[in-house]
């Protein structure tokens, strides 16, 4: 593999920018990080396991429960009637039981748990659902257009228009030169964490828990967890050293595990742990919505946009989860890189006797950028343009055309810059003629290339998240811990909050500790999510590290003179009035001092306000870019392709640490890929049979995701010399969830390839994921139209 990771133009002597490993690495590779299944089980520990409701959806009439009890090693079952207070975890509305009561809705719904002294007893009684429950069939909806057509929502539908005046989007459709209206569909995708869900219950004095939870939002864990007991927030302790891989799906839907764990600990007065294995966590949980798209779209002979209306439905599963940010944000990233004058959008959740579908890295974002990348690529072949002359001809500008359809001005706009450099670094012009060539005489191999941008806004869209603190410990040896309500699950996220402390102190990053987030240590914590973790965290780090640093200053000029401005911390000494002192030993005076040598920080991003009902504001704090050339091979005997080279040019700012962000983009890009070329997800349709509803591919025998061997022998991987316009920490950007964006090129190279075997006659119609059945059924397409 060729990778590049220059220019590093932001690697300072200092700490922040400066490249490291992740703070855990060593841990990783000898197996020695510990994770929730590997803390030691205290005495008397019982294991619970979830009983599955066996059908898409039915009337709940009776469970067997005394049958279960009845079953070697079972301590305990509960069903909804034995939860002490609130039987709901829903995020957002409530409208999700812990257990099933009344109705299931979908094959997987826990509808009772058993707690059995083993896991293995515990998952023998559960696996005995189907025969212990009496369940009623009702006919269930499984696809999300018949939702869609019986107007079957789990929210209110949601429309946002940007139109000159009233009627403008429908009058500039009618007097374009050009007019199209086209479909595409989108599958969902499963997180595929490696870790799975978990959670770890045990009871603390006077009526309390604490709760080891593998959870992006252990605040809202904490919330859950306390409804459902009746209990005040501060009686639940919930903590998460590391997660083994989130990705979206351990934000919200880790609260039924948590929250049953935590209703049989409180019960039973004992530990209980409730680990699922991949089959039930496929089953129980949802994962990145589908979205089906329908447009019209108005434009001229130069592919420029003039006018479009879309309508996106997803497949948002049972219940609302966190279906209503996610279609915003599919909403407010329709536009992605490109300037849309008269605009109407249109969003509907289905609700669907599937599970209930949630966050998933980019949470919306990608799938609504990938309709206007799929509309701009076939409006260049019906033009007989290259797709990148086309996009360049809409990109938003820097002047004037720099206004988003929900209102927030553009400021920091460098996507046409970025395109021109990796345009040329990439050699596209020439490998696109070079492509040609190949596929004139190649007739059943072809090639294909793609060039897509990426525009990604950072921020919460709920304002009152983007909020965070911290706390920094300095002891006396002048060794450092803080703590913050972010988590780690394999990002990097307390590596870069351990470098700007140490940045901030002057202190070799080896003296800055990062301990596990805990509620009774950073309270009110937002979800680390929206790849928020490093700009909202890293600056209440940023802030409380400040504070100690300023005291210390002032001290060290009541003993040495001189003033607070001139004293300097670096290298773990300190410079004040013309003598060096080592750290420790202001750390040392400090203290007998009585200098506080702890501090609190807090940090709240500025400048947003979201109105939610107009879709209106300005819900970013600032815009990633990138941009990514993907060329690839598509045997067309049988469908299968292959990744032969990636270039991959991504605006991370002023990086806090850029061997973690480039770890970072190539893994969302390689992550985007499998989405979009192969992680197929396939229910059983609602035929009547037992089986209607049933999620088929739950296993990795039947889903599959990208592995090395996927990834491209050619694979350049490189930042973009930007400066964050925005006071982010250290003038970074997040690089979370914008280059899973990056992948659009794989697919559009594929498509690329299919209209290649119709000799670019006909617009391909290729669904996405491309898997091979995908590919064959569009080259089938293309080749007809195109009278092969």
């Amino acid at each position: 593999m060729n990778q590049s990771t220059e220019p590093l133009q932001f690697t300072p002597a200092t700490e922040a920018g400066r490249a490291r490993a992740h703070e855990s690495a060593h841990l990783h590779v000898t197996g020695t990080a510990p994770y929730i299944d590997d803390l030691p089980e205290l005495a008397g520990t019982l294991h619970a396991a979830l009983g599955l409701s066996p059908v898409a959806h039915g009337v709940l009439k009776a469970i067997d429960v005394e049958r279960i009890r009845a079953m070697p090693g079972v301590v305990a079952v509960l069903t909804a009637a034995d939860v002490p207070a609130a039987n709901d975890c829903g995020p957002i509305v409530h409208d999700e039981p812990i257990l099933a009561a009344g109705t299931v809705h979908y094959l997987g719904q826990p509808v009772f748990a058993v707690i059995a002294t083993s896991r293995e007893l515990a998952r023998r009684a559960a696996a005995q659902a189907k025969a212990v429950l009496a369940i009623e069939p009702l006919a269930p909806v499984v696809s999300a257009l018949e939702a869609h057509a019986k107007q079957q929502y789990v929210i209110p539908s949601m429309h946002l228009v940007r139109e000159s005046r009233p009627g403008a989007v429908r009058d500039a459709l009618a007097a374009a030169p050009r007019r199209w209206q086209g479909s595409f569909k989108v599958g969902g995708q499963e997180q595929f964490y490696l870790e799975g869900q978990i959670a770890y219950a045990c009871p603390a004095e006077n009526h309390g828990l604490v709760v080891h939870s593998s959870t992006q939002h252990p605040s809202e864990m904490q919330h859950a967890i306390a409804h459902a007991l009746g209990w005040h927030s501060h009686q639940v302790q919930v903590q998460c050293r590391r997660m083994g891989g989130g990705f979206g799906g351990k934000e919200s839907q880790s609260a039924v595990f948590a929250c049953v764990a935590s209703i049989a600990a409180a019960r039973l007065a004992r530990p209980v742990k409730l680990r699922v294995d991949r089959d039930d966590d496929f089953l129980i949980t949802g994962r990145r919505h589908a979205f089906d798209h329908q447009w019209e779209v108005g434009f001229d002979d130069a592919g420029r946009v003039l006018a479009a209306e879309i309508t996106m439905v997803s497949n948002a599963g049972w219940s609302a989860d966190l279906s209503g940010p996610v279609m915003t944000r599919a909403l407010c990233h329709f536009d992605n890189a490109y300037w849309l004058p008269e605009v109407a959008m249109h969003g509907h959740s289905a609700r669907t006797n599937t599970q209930s579908n949630t966050a998933f890295r980019g949470f919306g974002g990608p799938q609504g950028a990938i309709a206007i990348e799929v509309i701009l690529d076939s409006i260049a072949r019906r033009l007989g343009k290259d797709a990148l002359d086309v996009r360049r001809a809409n990109f938003y500008g820097t002047g004037s055309n720099r206004v988003t359809p929900y209102g927030q001005t553009i400021d920091d706009n460098v996507i046409a810059a970025l395109v021109d450099e990796l345009e040329a670094t990439s050699d596209y012009r020439a490998r696109r003629a070079a492509i040609a060539a190949f596929n004139a005489g190649s007739p059943v191999l072809k090639k294909g290339l793609a060039l897509t941008p990426v525009k990604f806004g950072i921020s919460f869209n709920v304002r009152h998240f983007n909020q965070a603190g911290a706390l920094v410990h300095v002891y006396t040896d002048g060794s450092v811990l803080v703590n913050h309500g972010g988590t780690e699950m394999g990002q990097g996220l307390n590596t870069k909050v351990a470098q700007v402390v140490a940045h901030e102190l002057g202190v070799p990053f080896e003296r800055v500790r990062v301990s596990a987030a805990d509620t009774h240590k950073v309270a009110n914590t937002s979800a680390t999510a929206a790849s928020t973790g490093s700009d909202l965290n890293g600056k209440a780090a940023q802030d409380a590290a400040r504070r100690i640093r300023d005291r210390l200053a002032a001290c060290a000029v009541q003993r040495h003179g001189g003033t607070p401005e001139a004293v300097r911390f670096e290298d773990g000494k300190v410079e004040v009035a013309g003598r060096t002192l080592g750290f420790d030993t202001l750390v040392a005076e400090a203290y007998t001092d009585r200098v506080q040598l702890w501090s609190d920080g807090f940090y709240a991003t500025p400048g947003l306000h979201w109105d939610r009902d107009k879709l209106q504001g300005r819900p970013f704090h600032y815009f990633a870019y990138g941009a990514a050339v993907s060329e690839v091979v598509v045997d067309t005997l049988t469908g299968e392709h292959r990744l032969l080279r990636a270039d991959l040019l991504h605006d991370a700012g002023r990086s806090l640490n850029p061997a973690l962000d480039i770890g970072q983009i190539e893994g969302a890009f390689i992550q985007g890929m499998g989405w979009l070329t192969m992680e197929e997800l396939v229910w059983h349709p609602a035929d009547g049979s037992e089986r209607a509803g049933r999620l088929t591919t739950h296993a990795p025998s039947t889903y599959k995701i990208p592995t090395a061997n996927d990834c491209p022998a050619v694979f350049t991987t490189r930042l973009y010399a930007n400066e964050n316009l925005a006071d982010s920490i250290h003038r970074s950007k997040a690089v979370g969830e914008p280059p899973l964006l990056l992948a659009f090129s794989v697919f559009l190279a594929i498509r690329d390839a299919v209209s290649a075997a119709g000799g670019h006659r006909v617009d391909p119609s290729l669904r996405a994921p491309a898997t091979p059945e995908a590919v064959l059924d569009a080259i089938d397409f293309v080749r007809d139209g195109a009278g092969a």
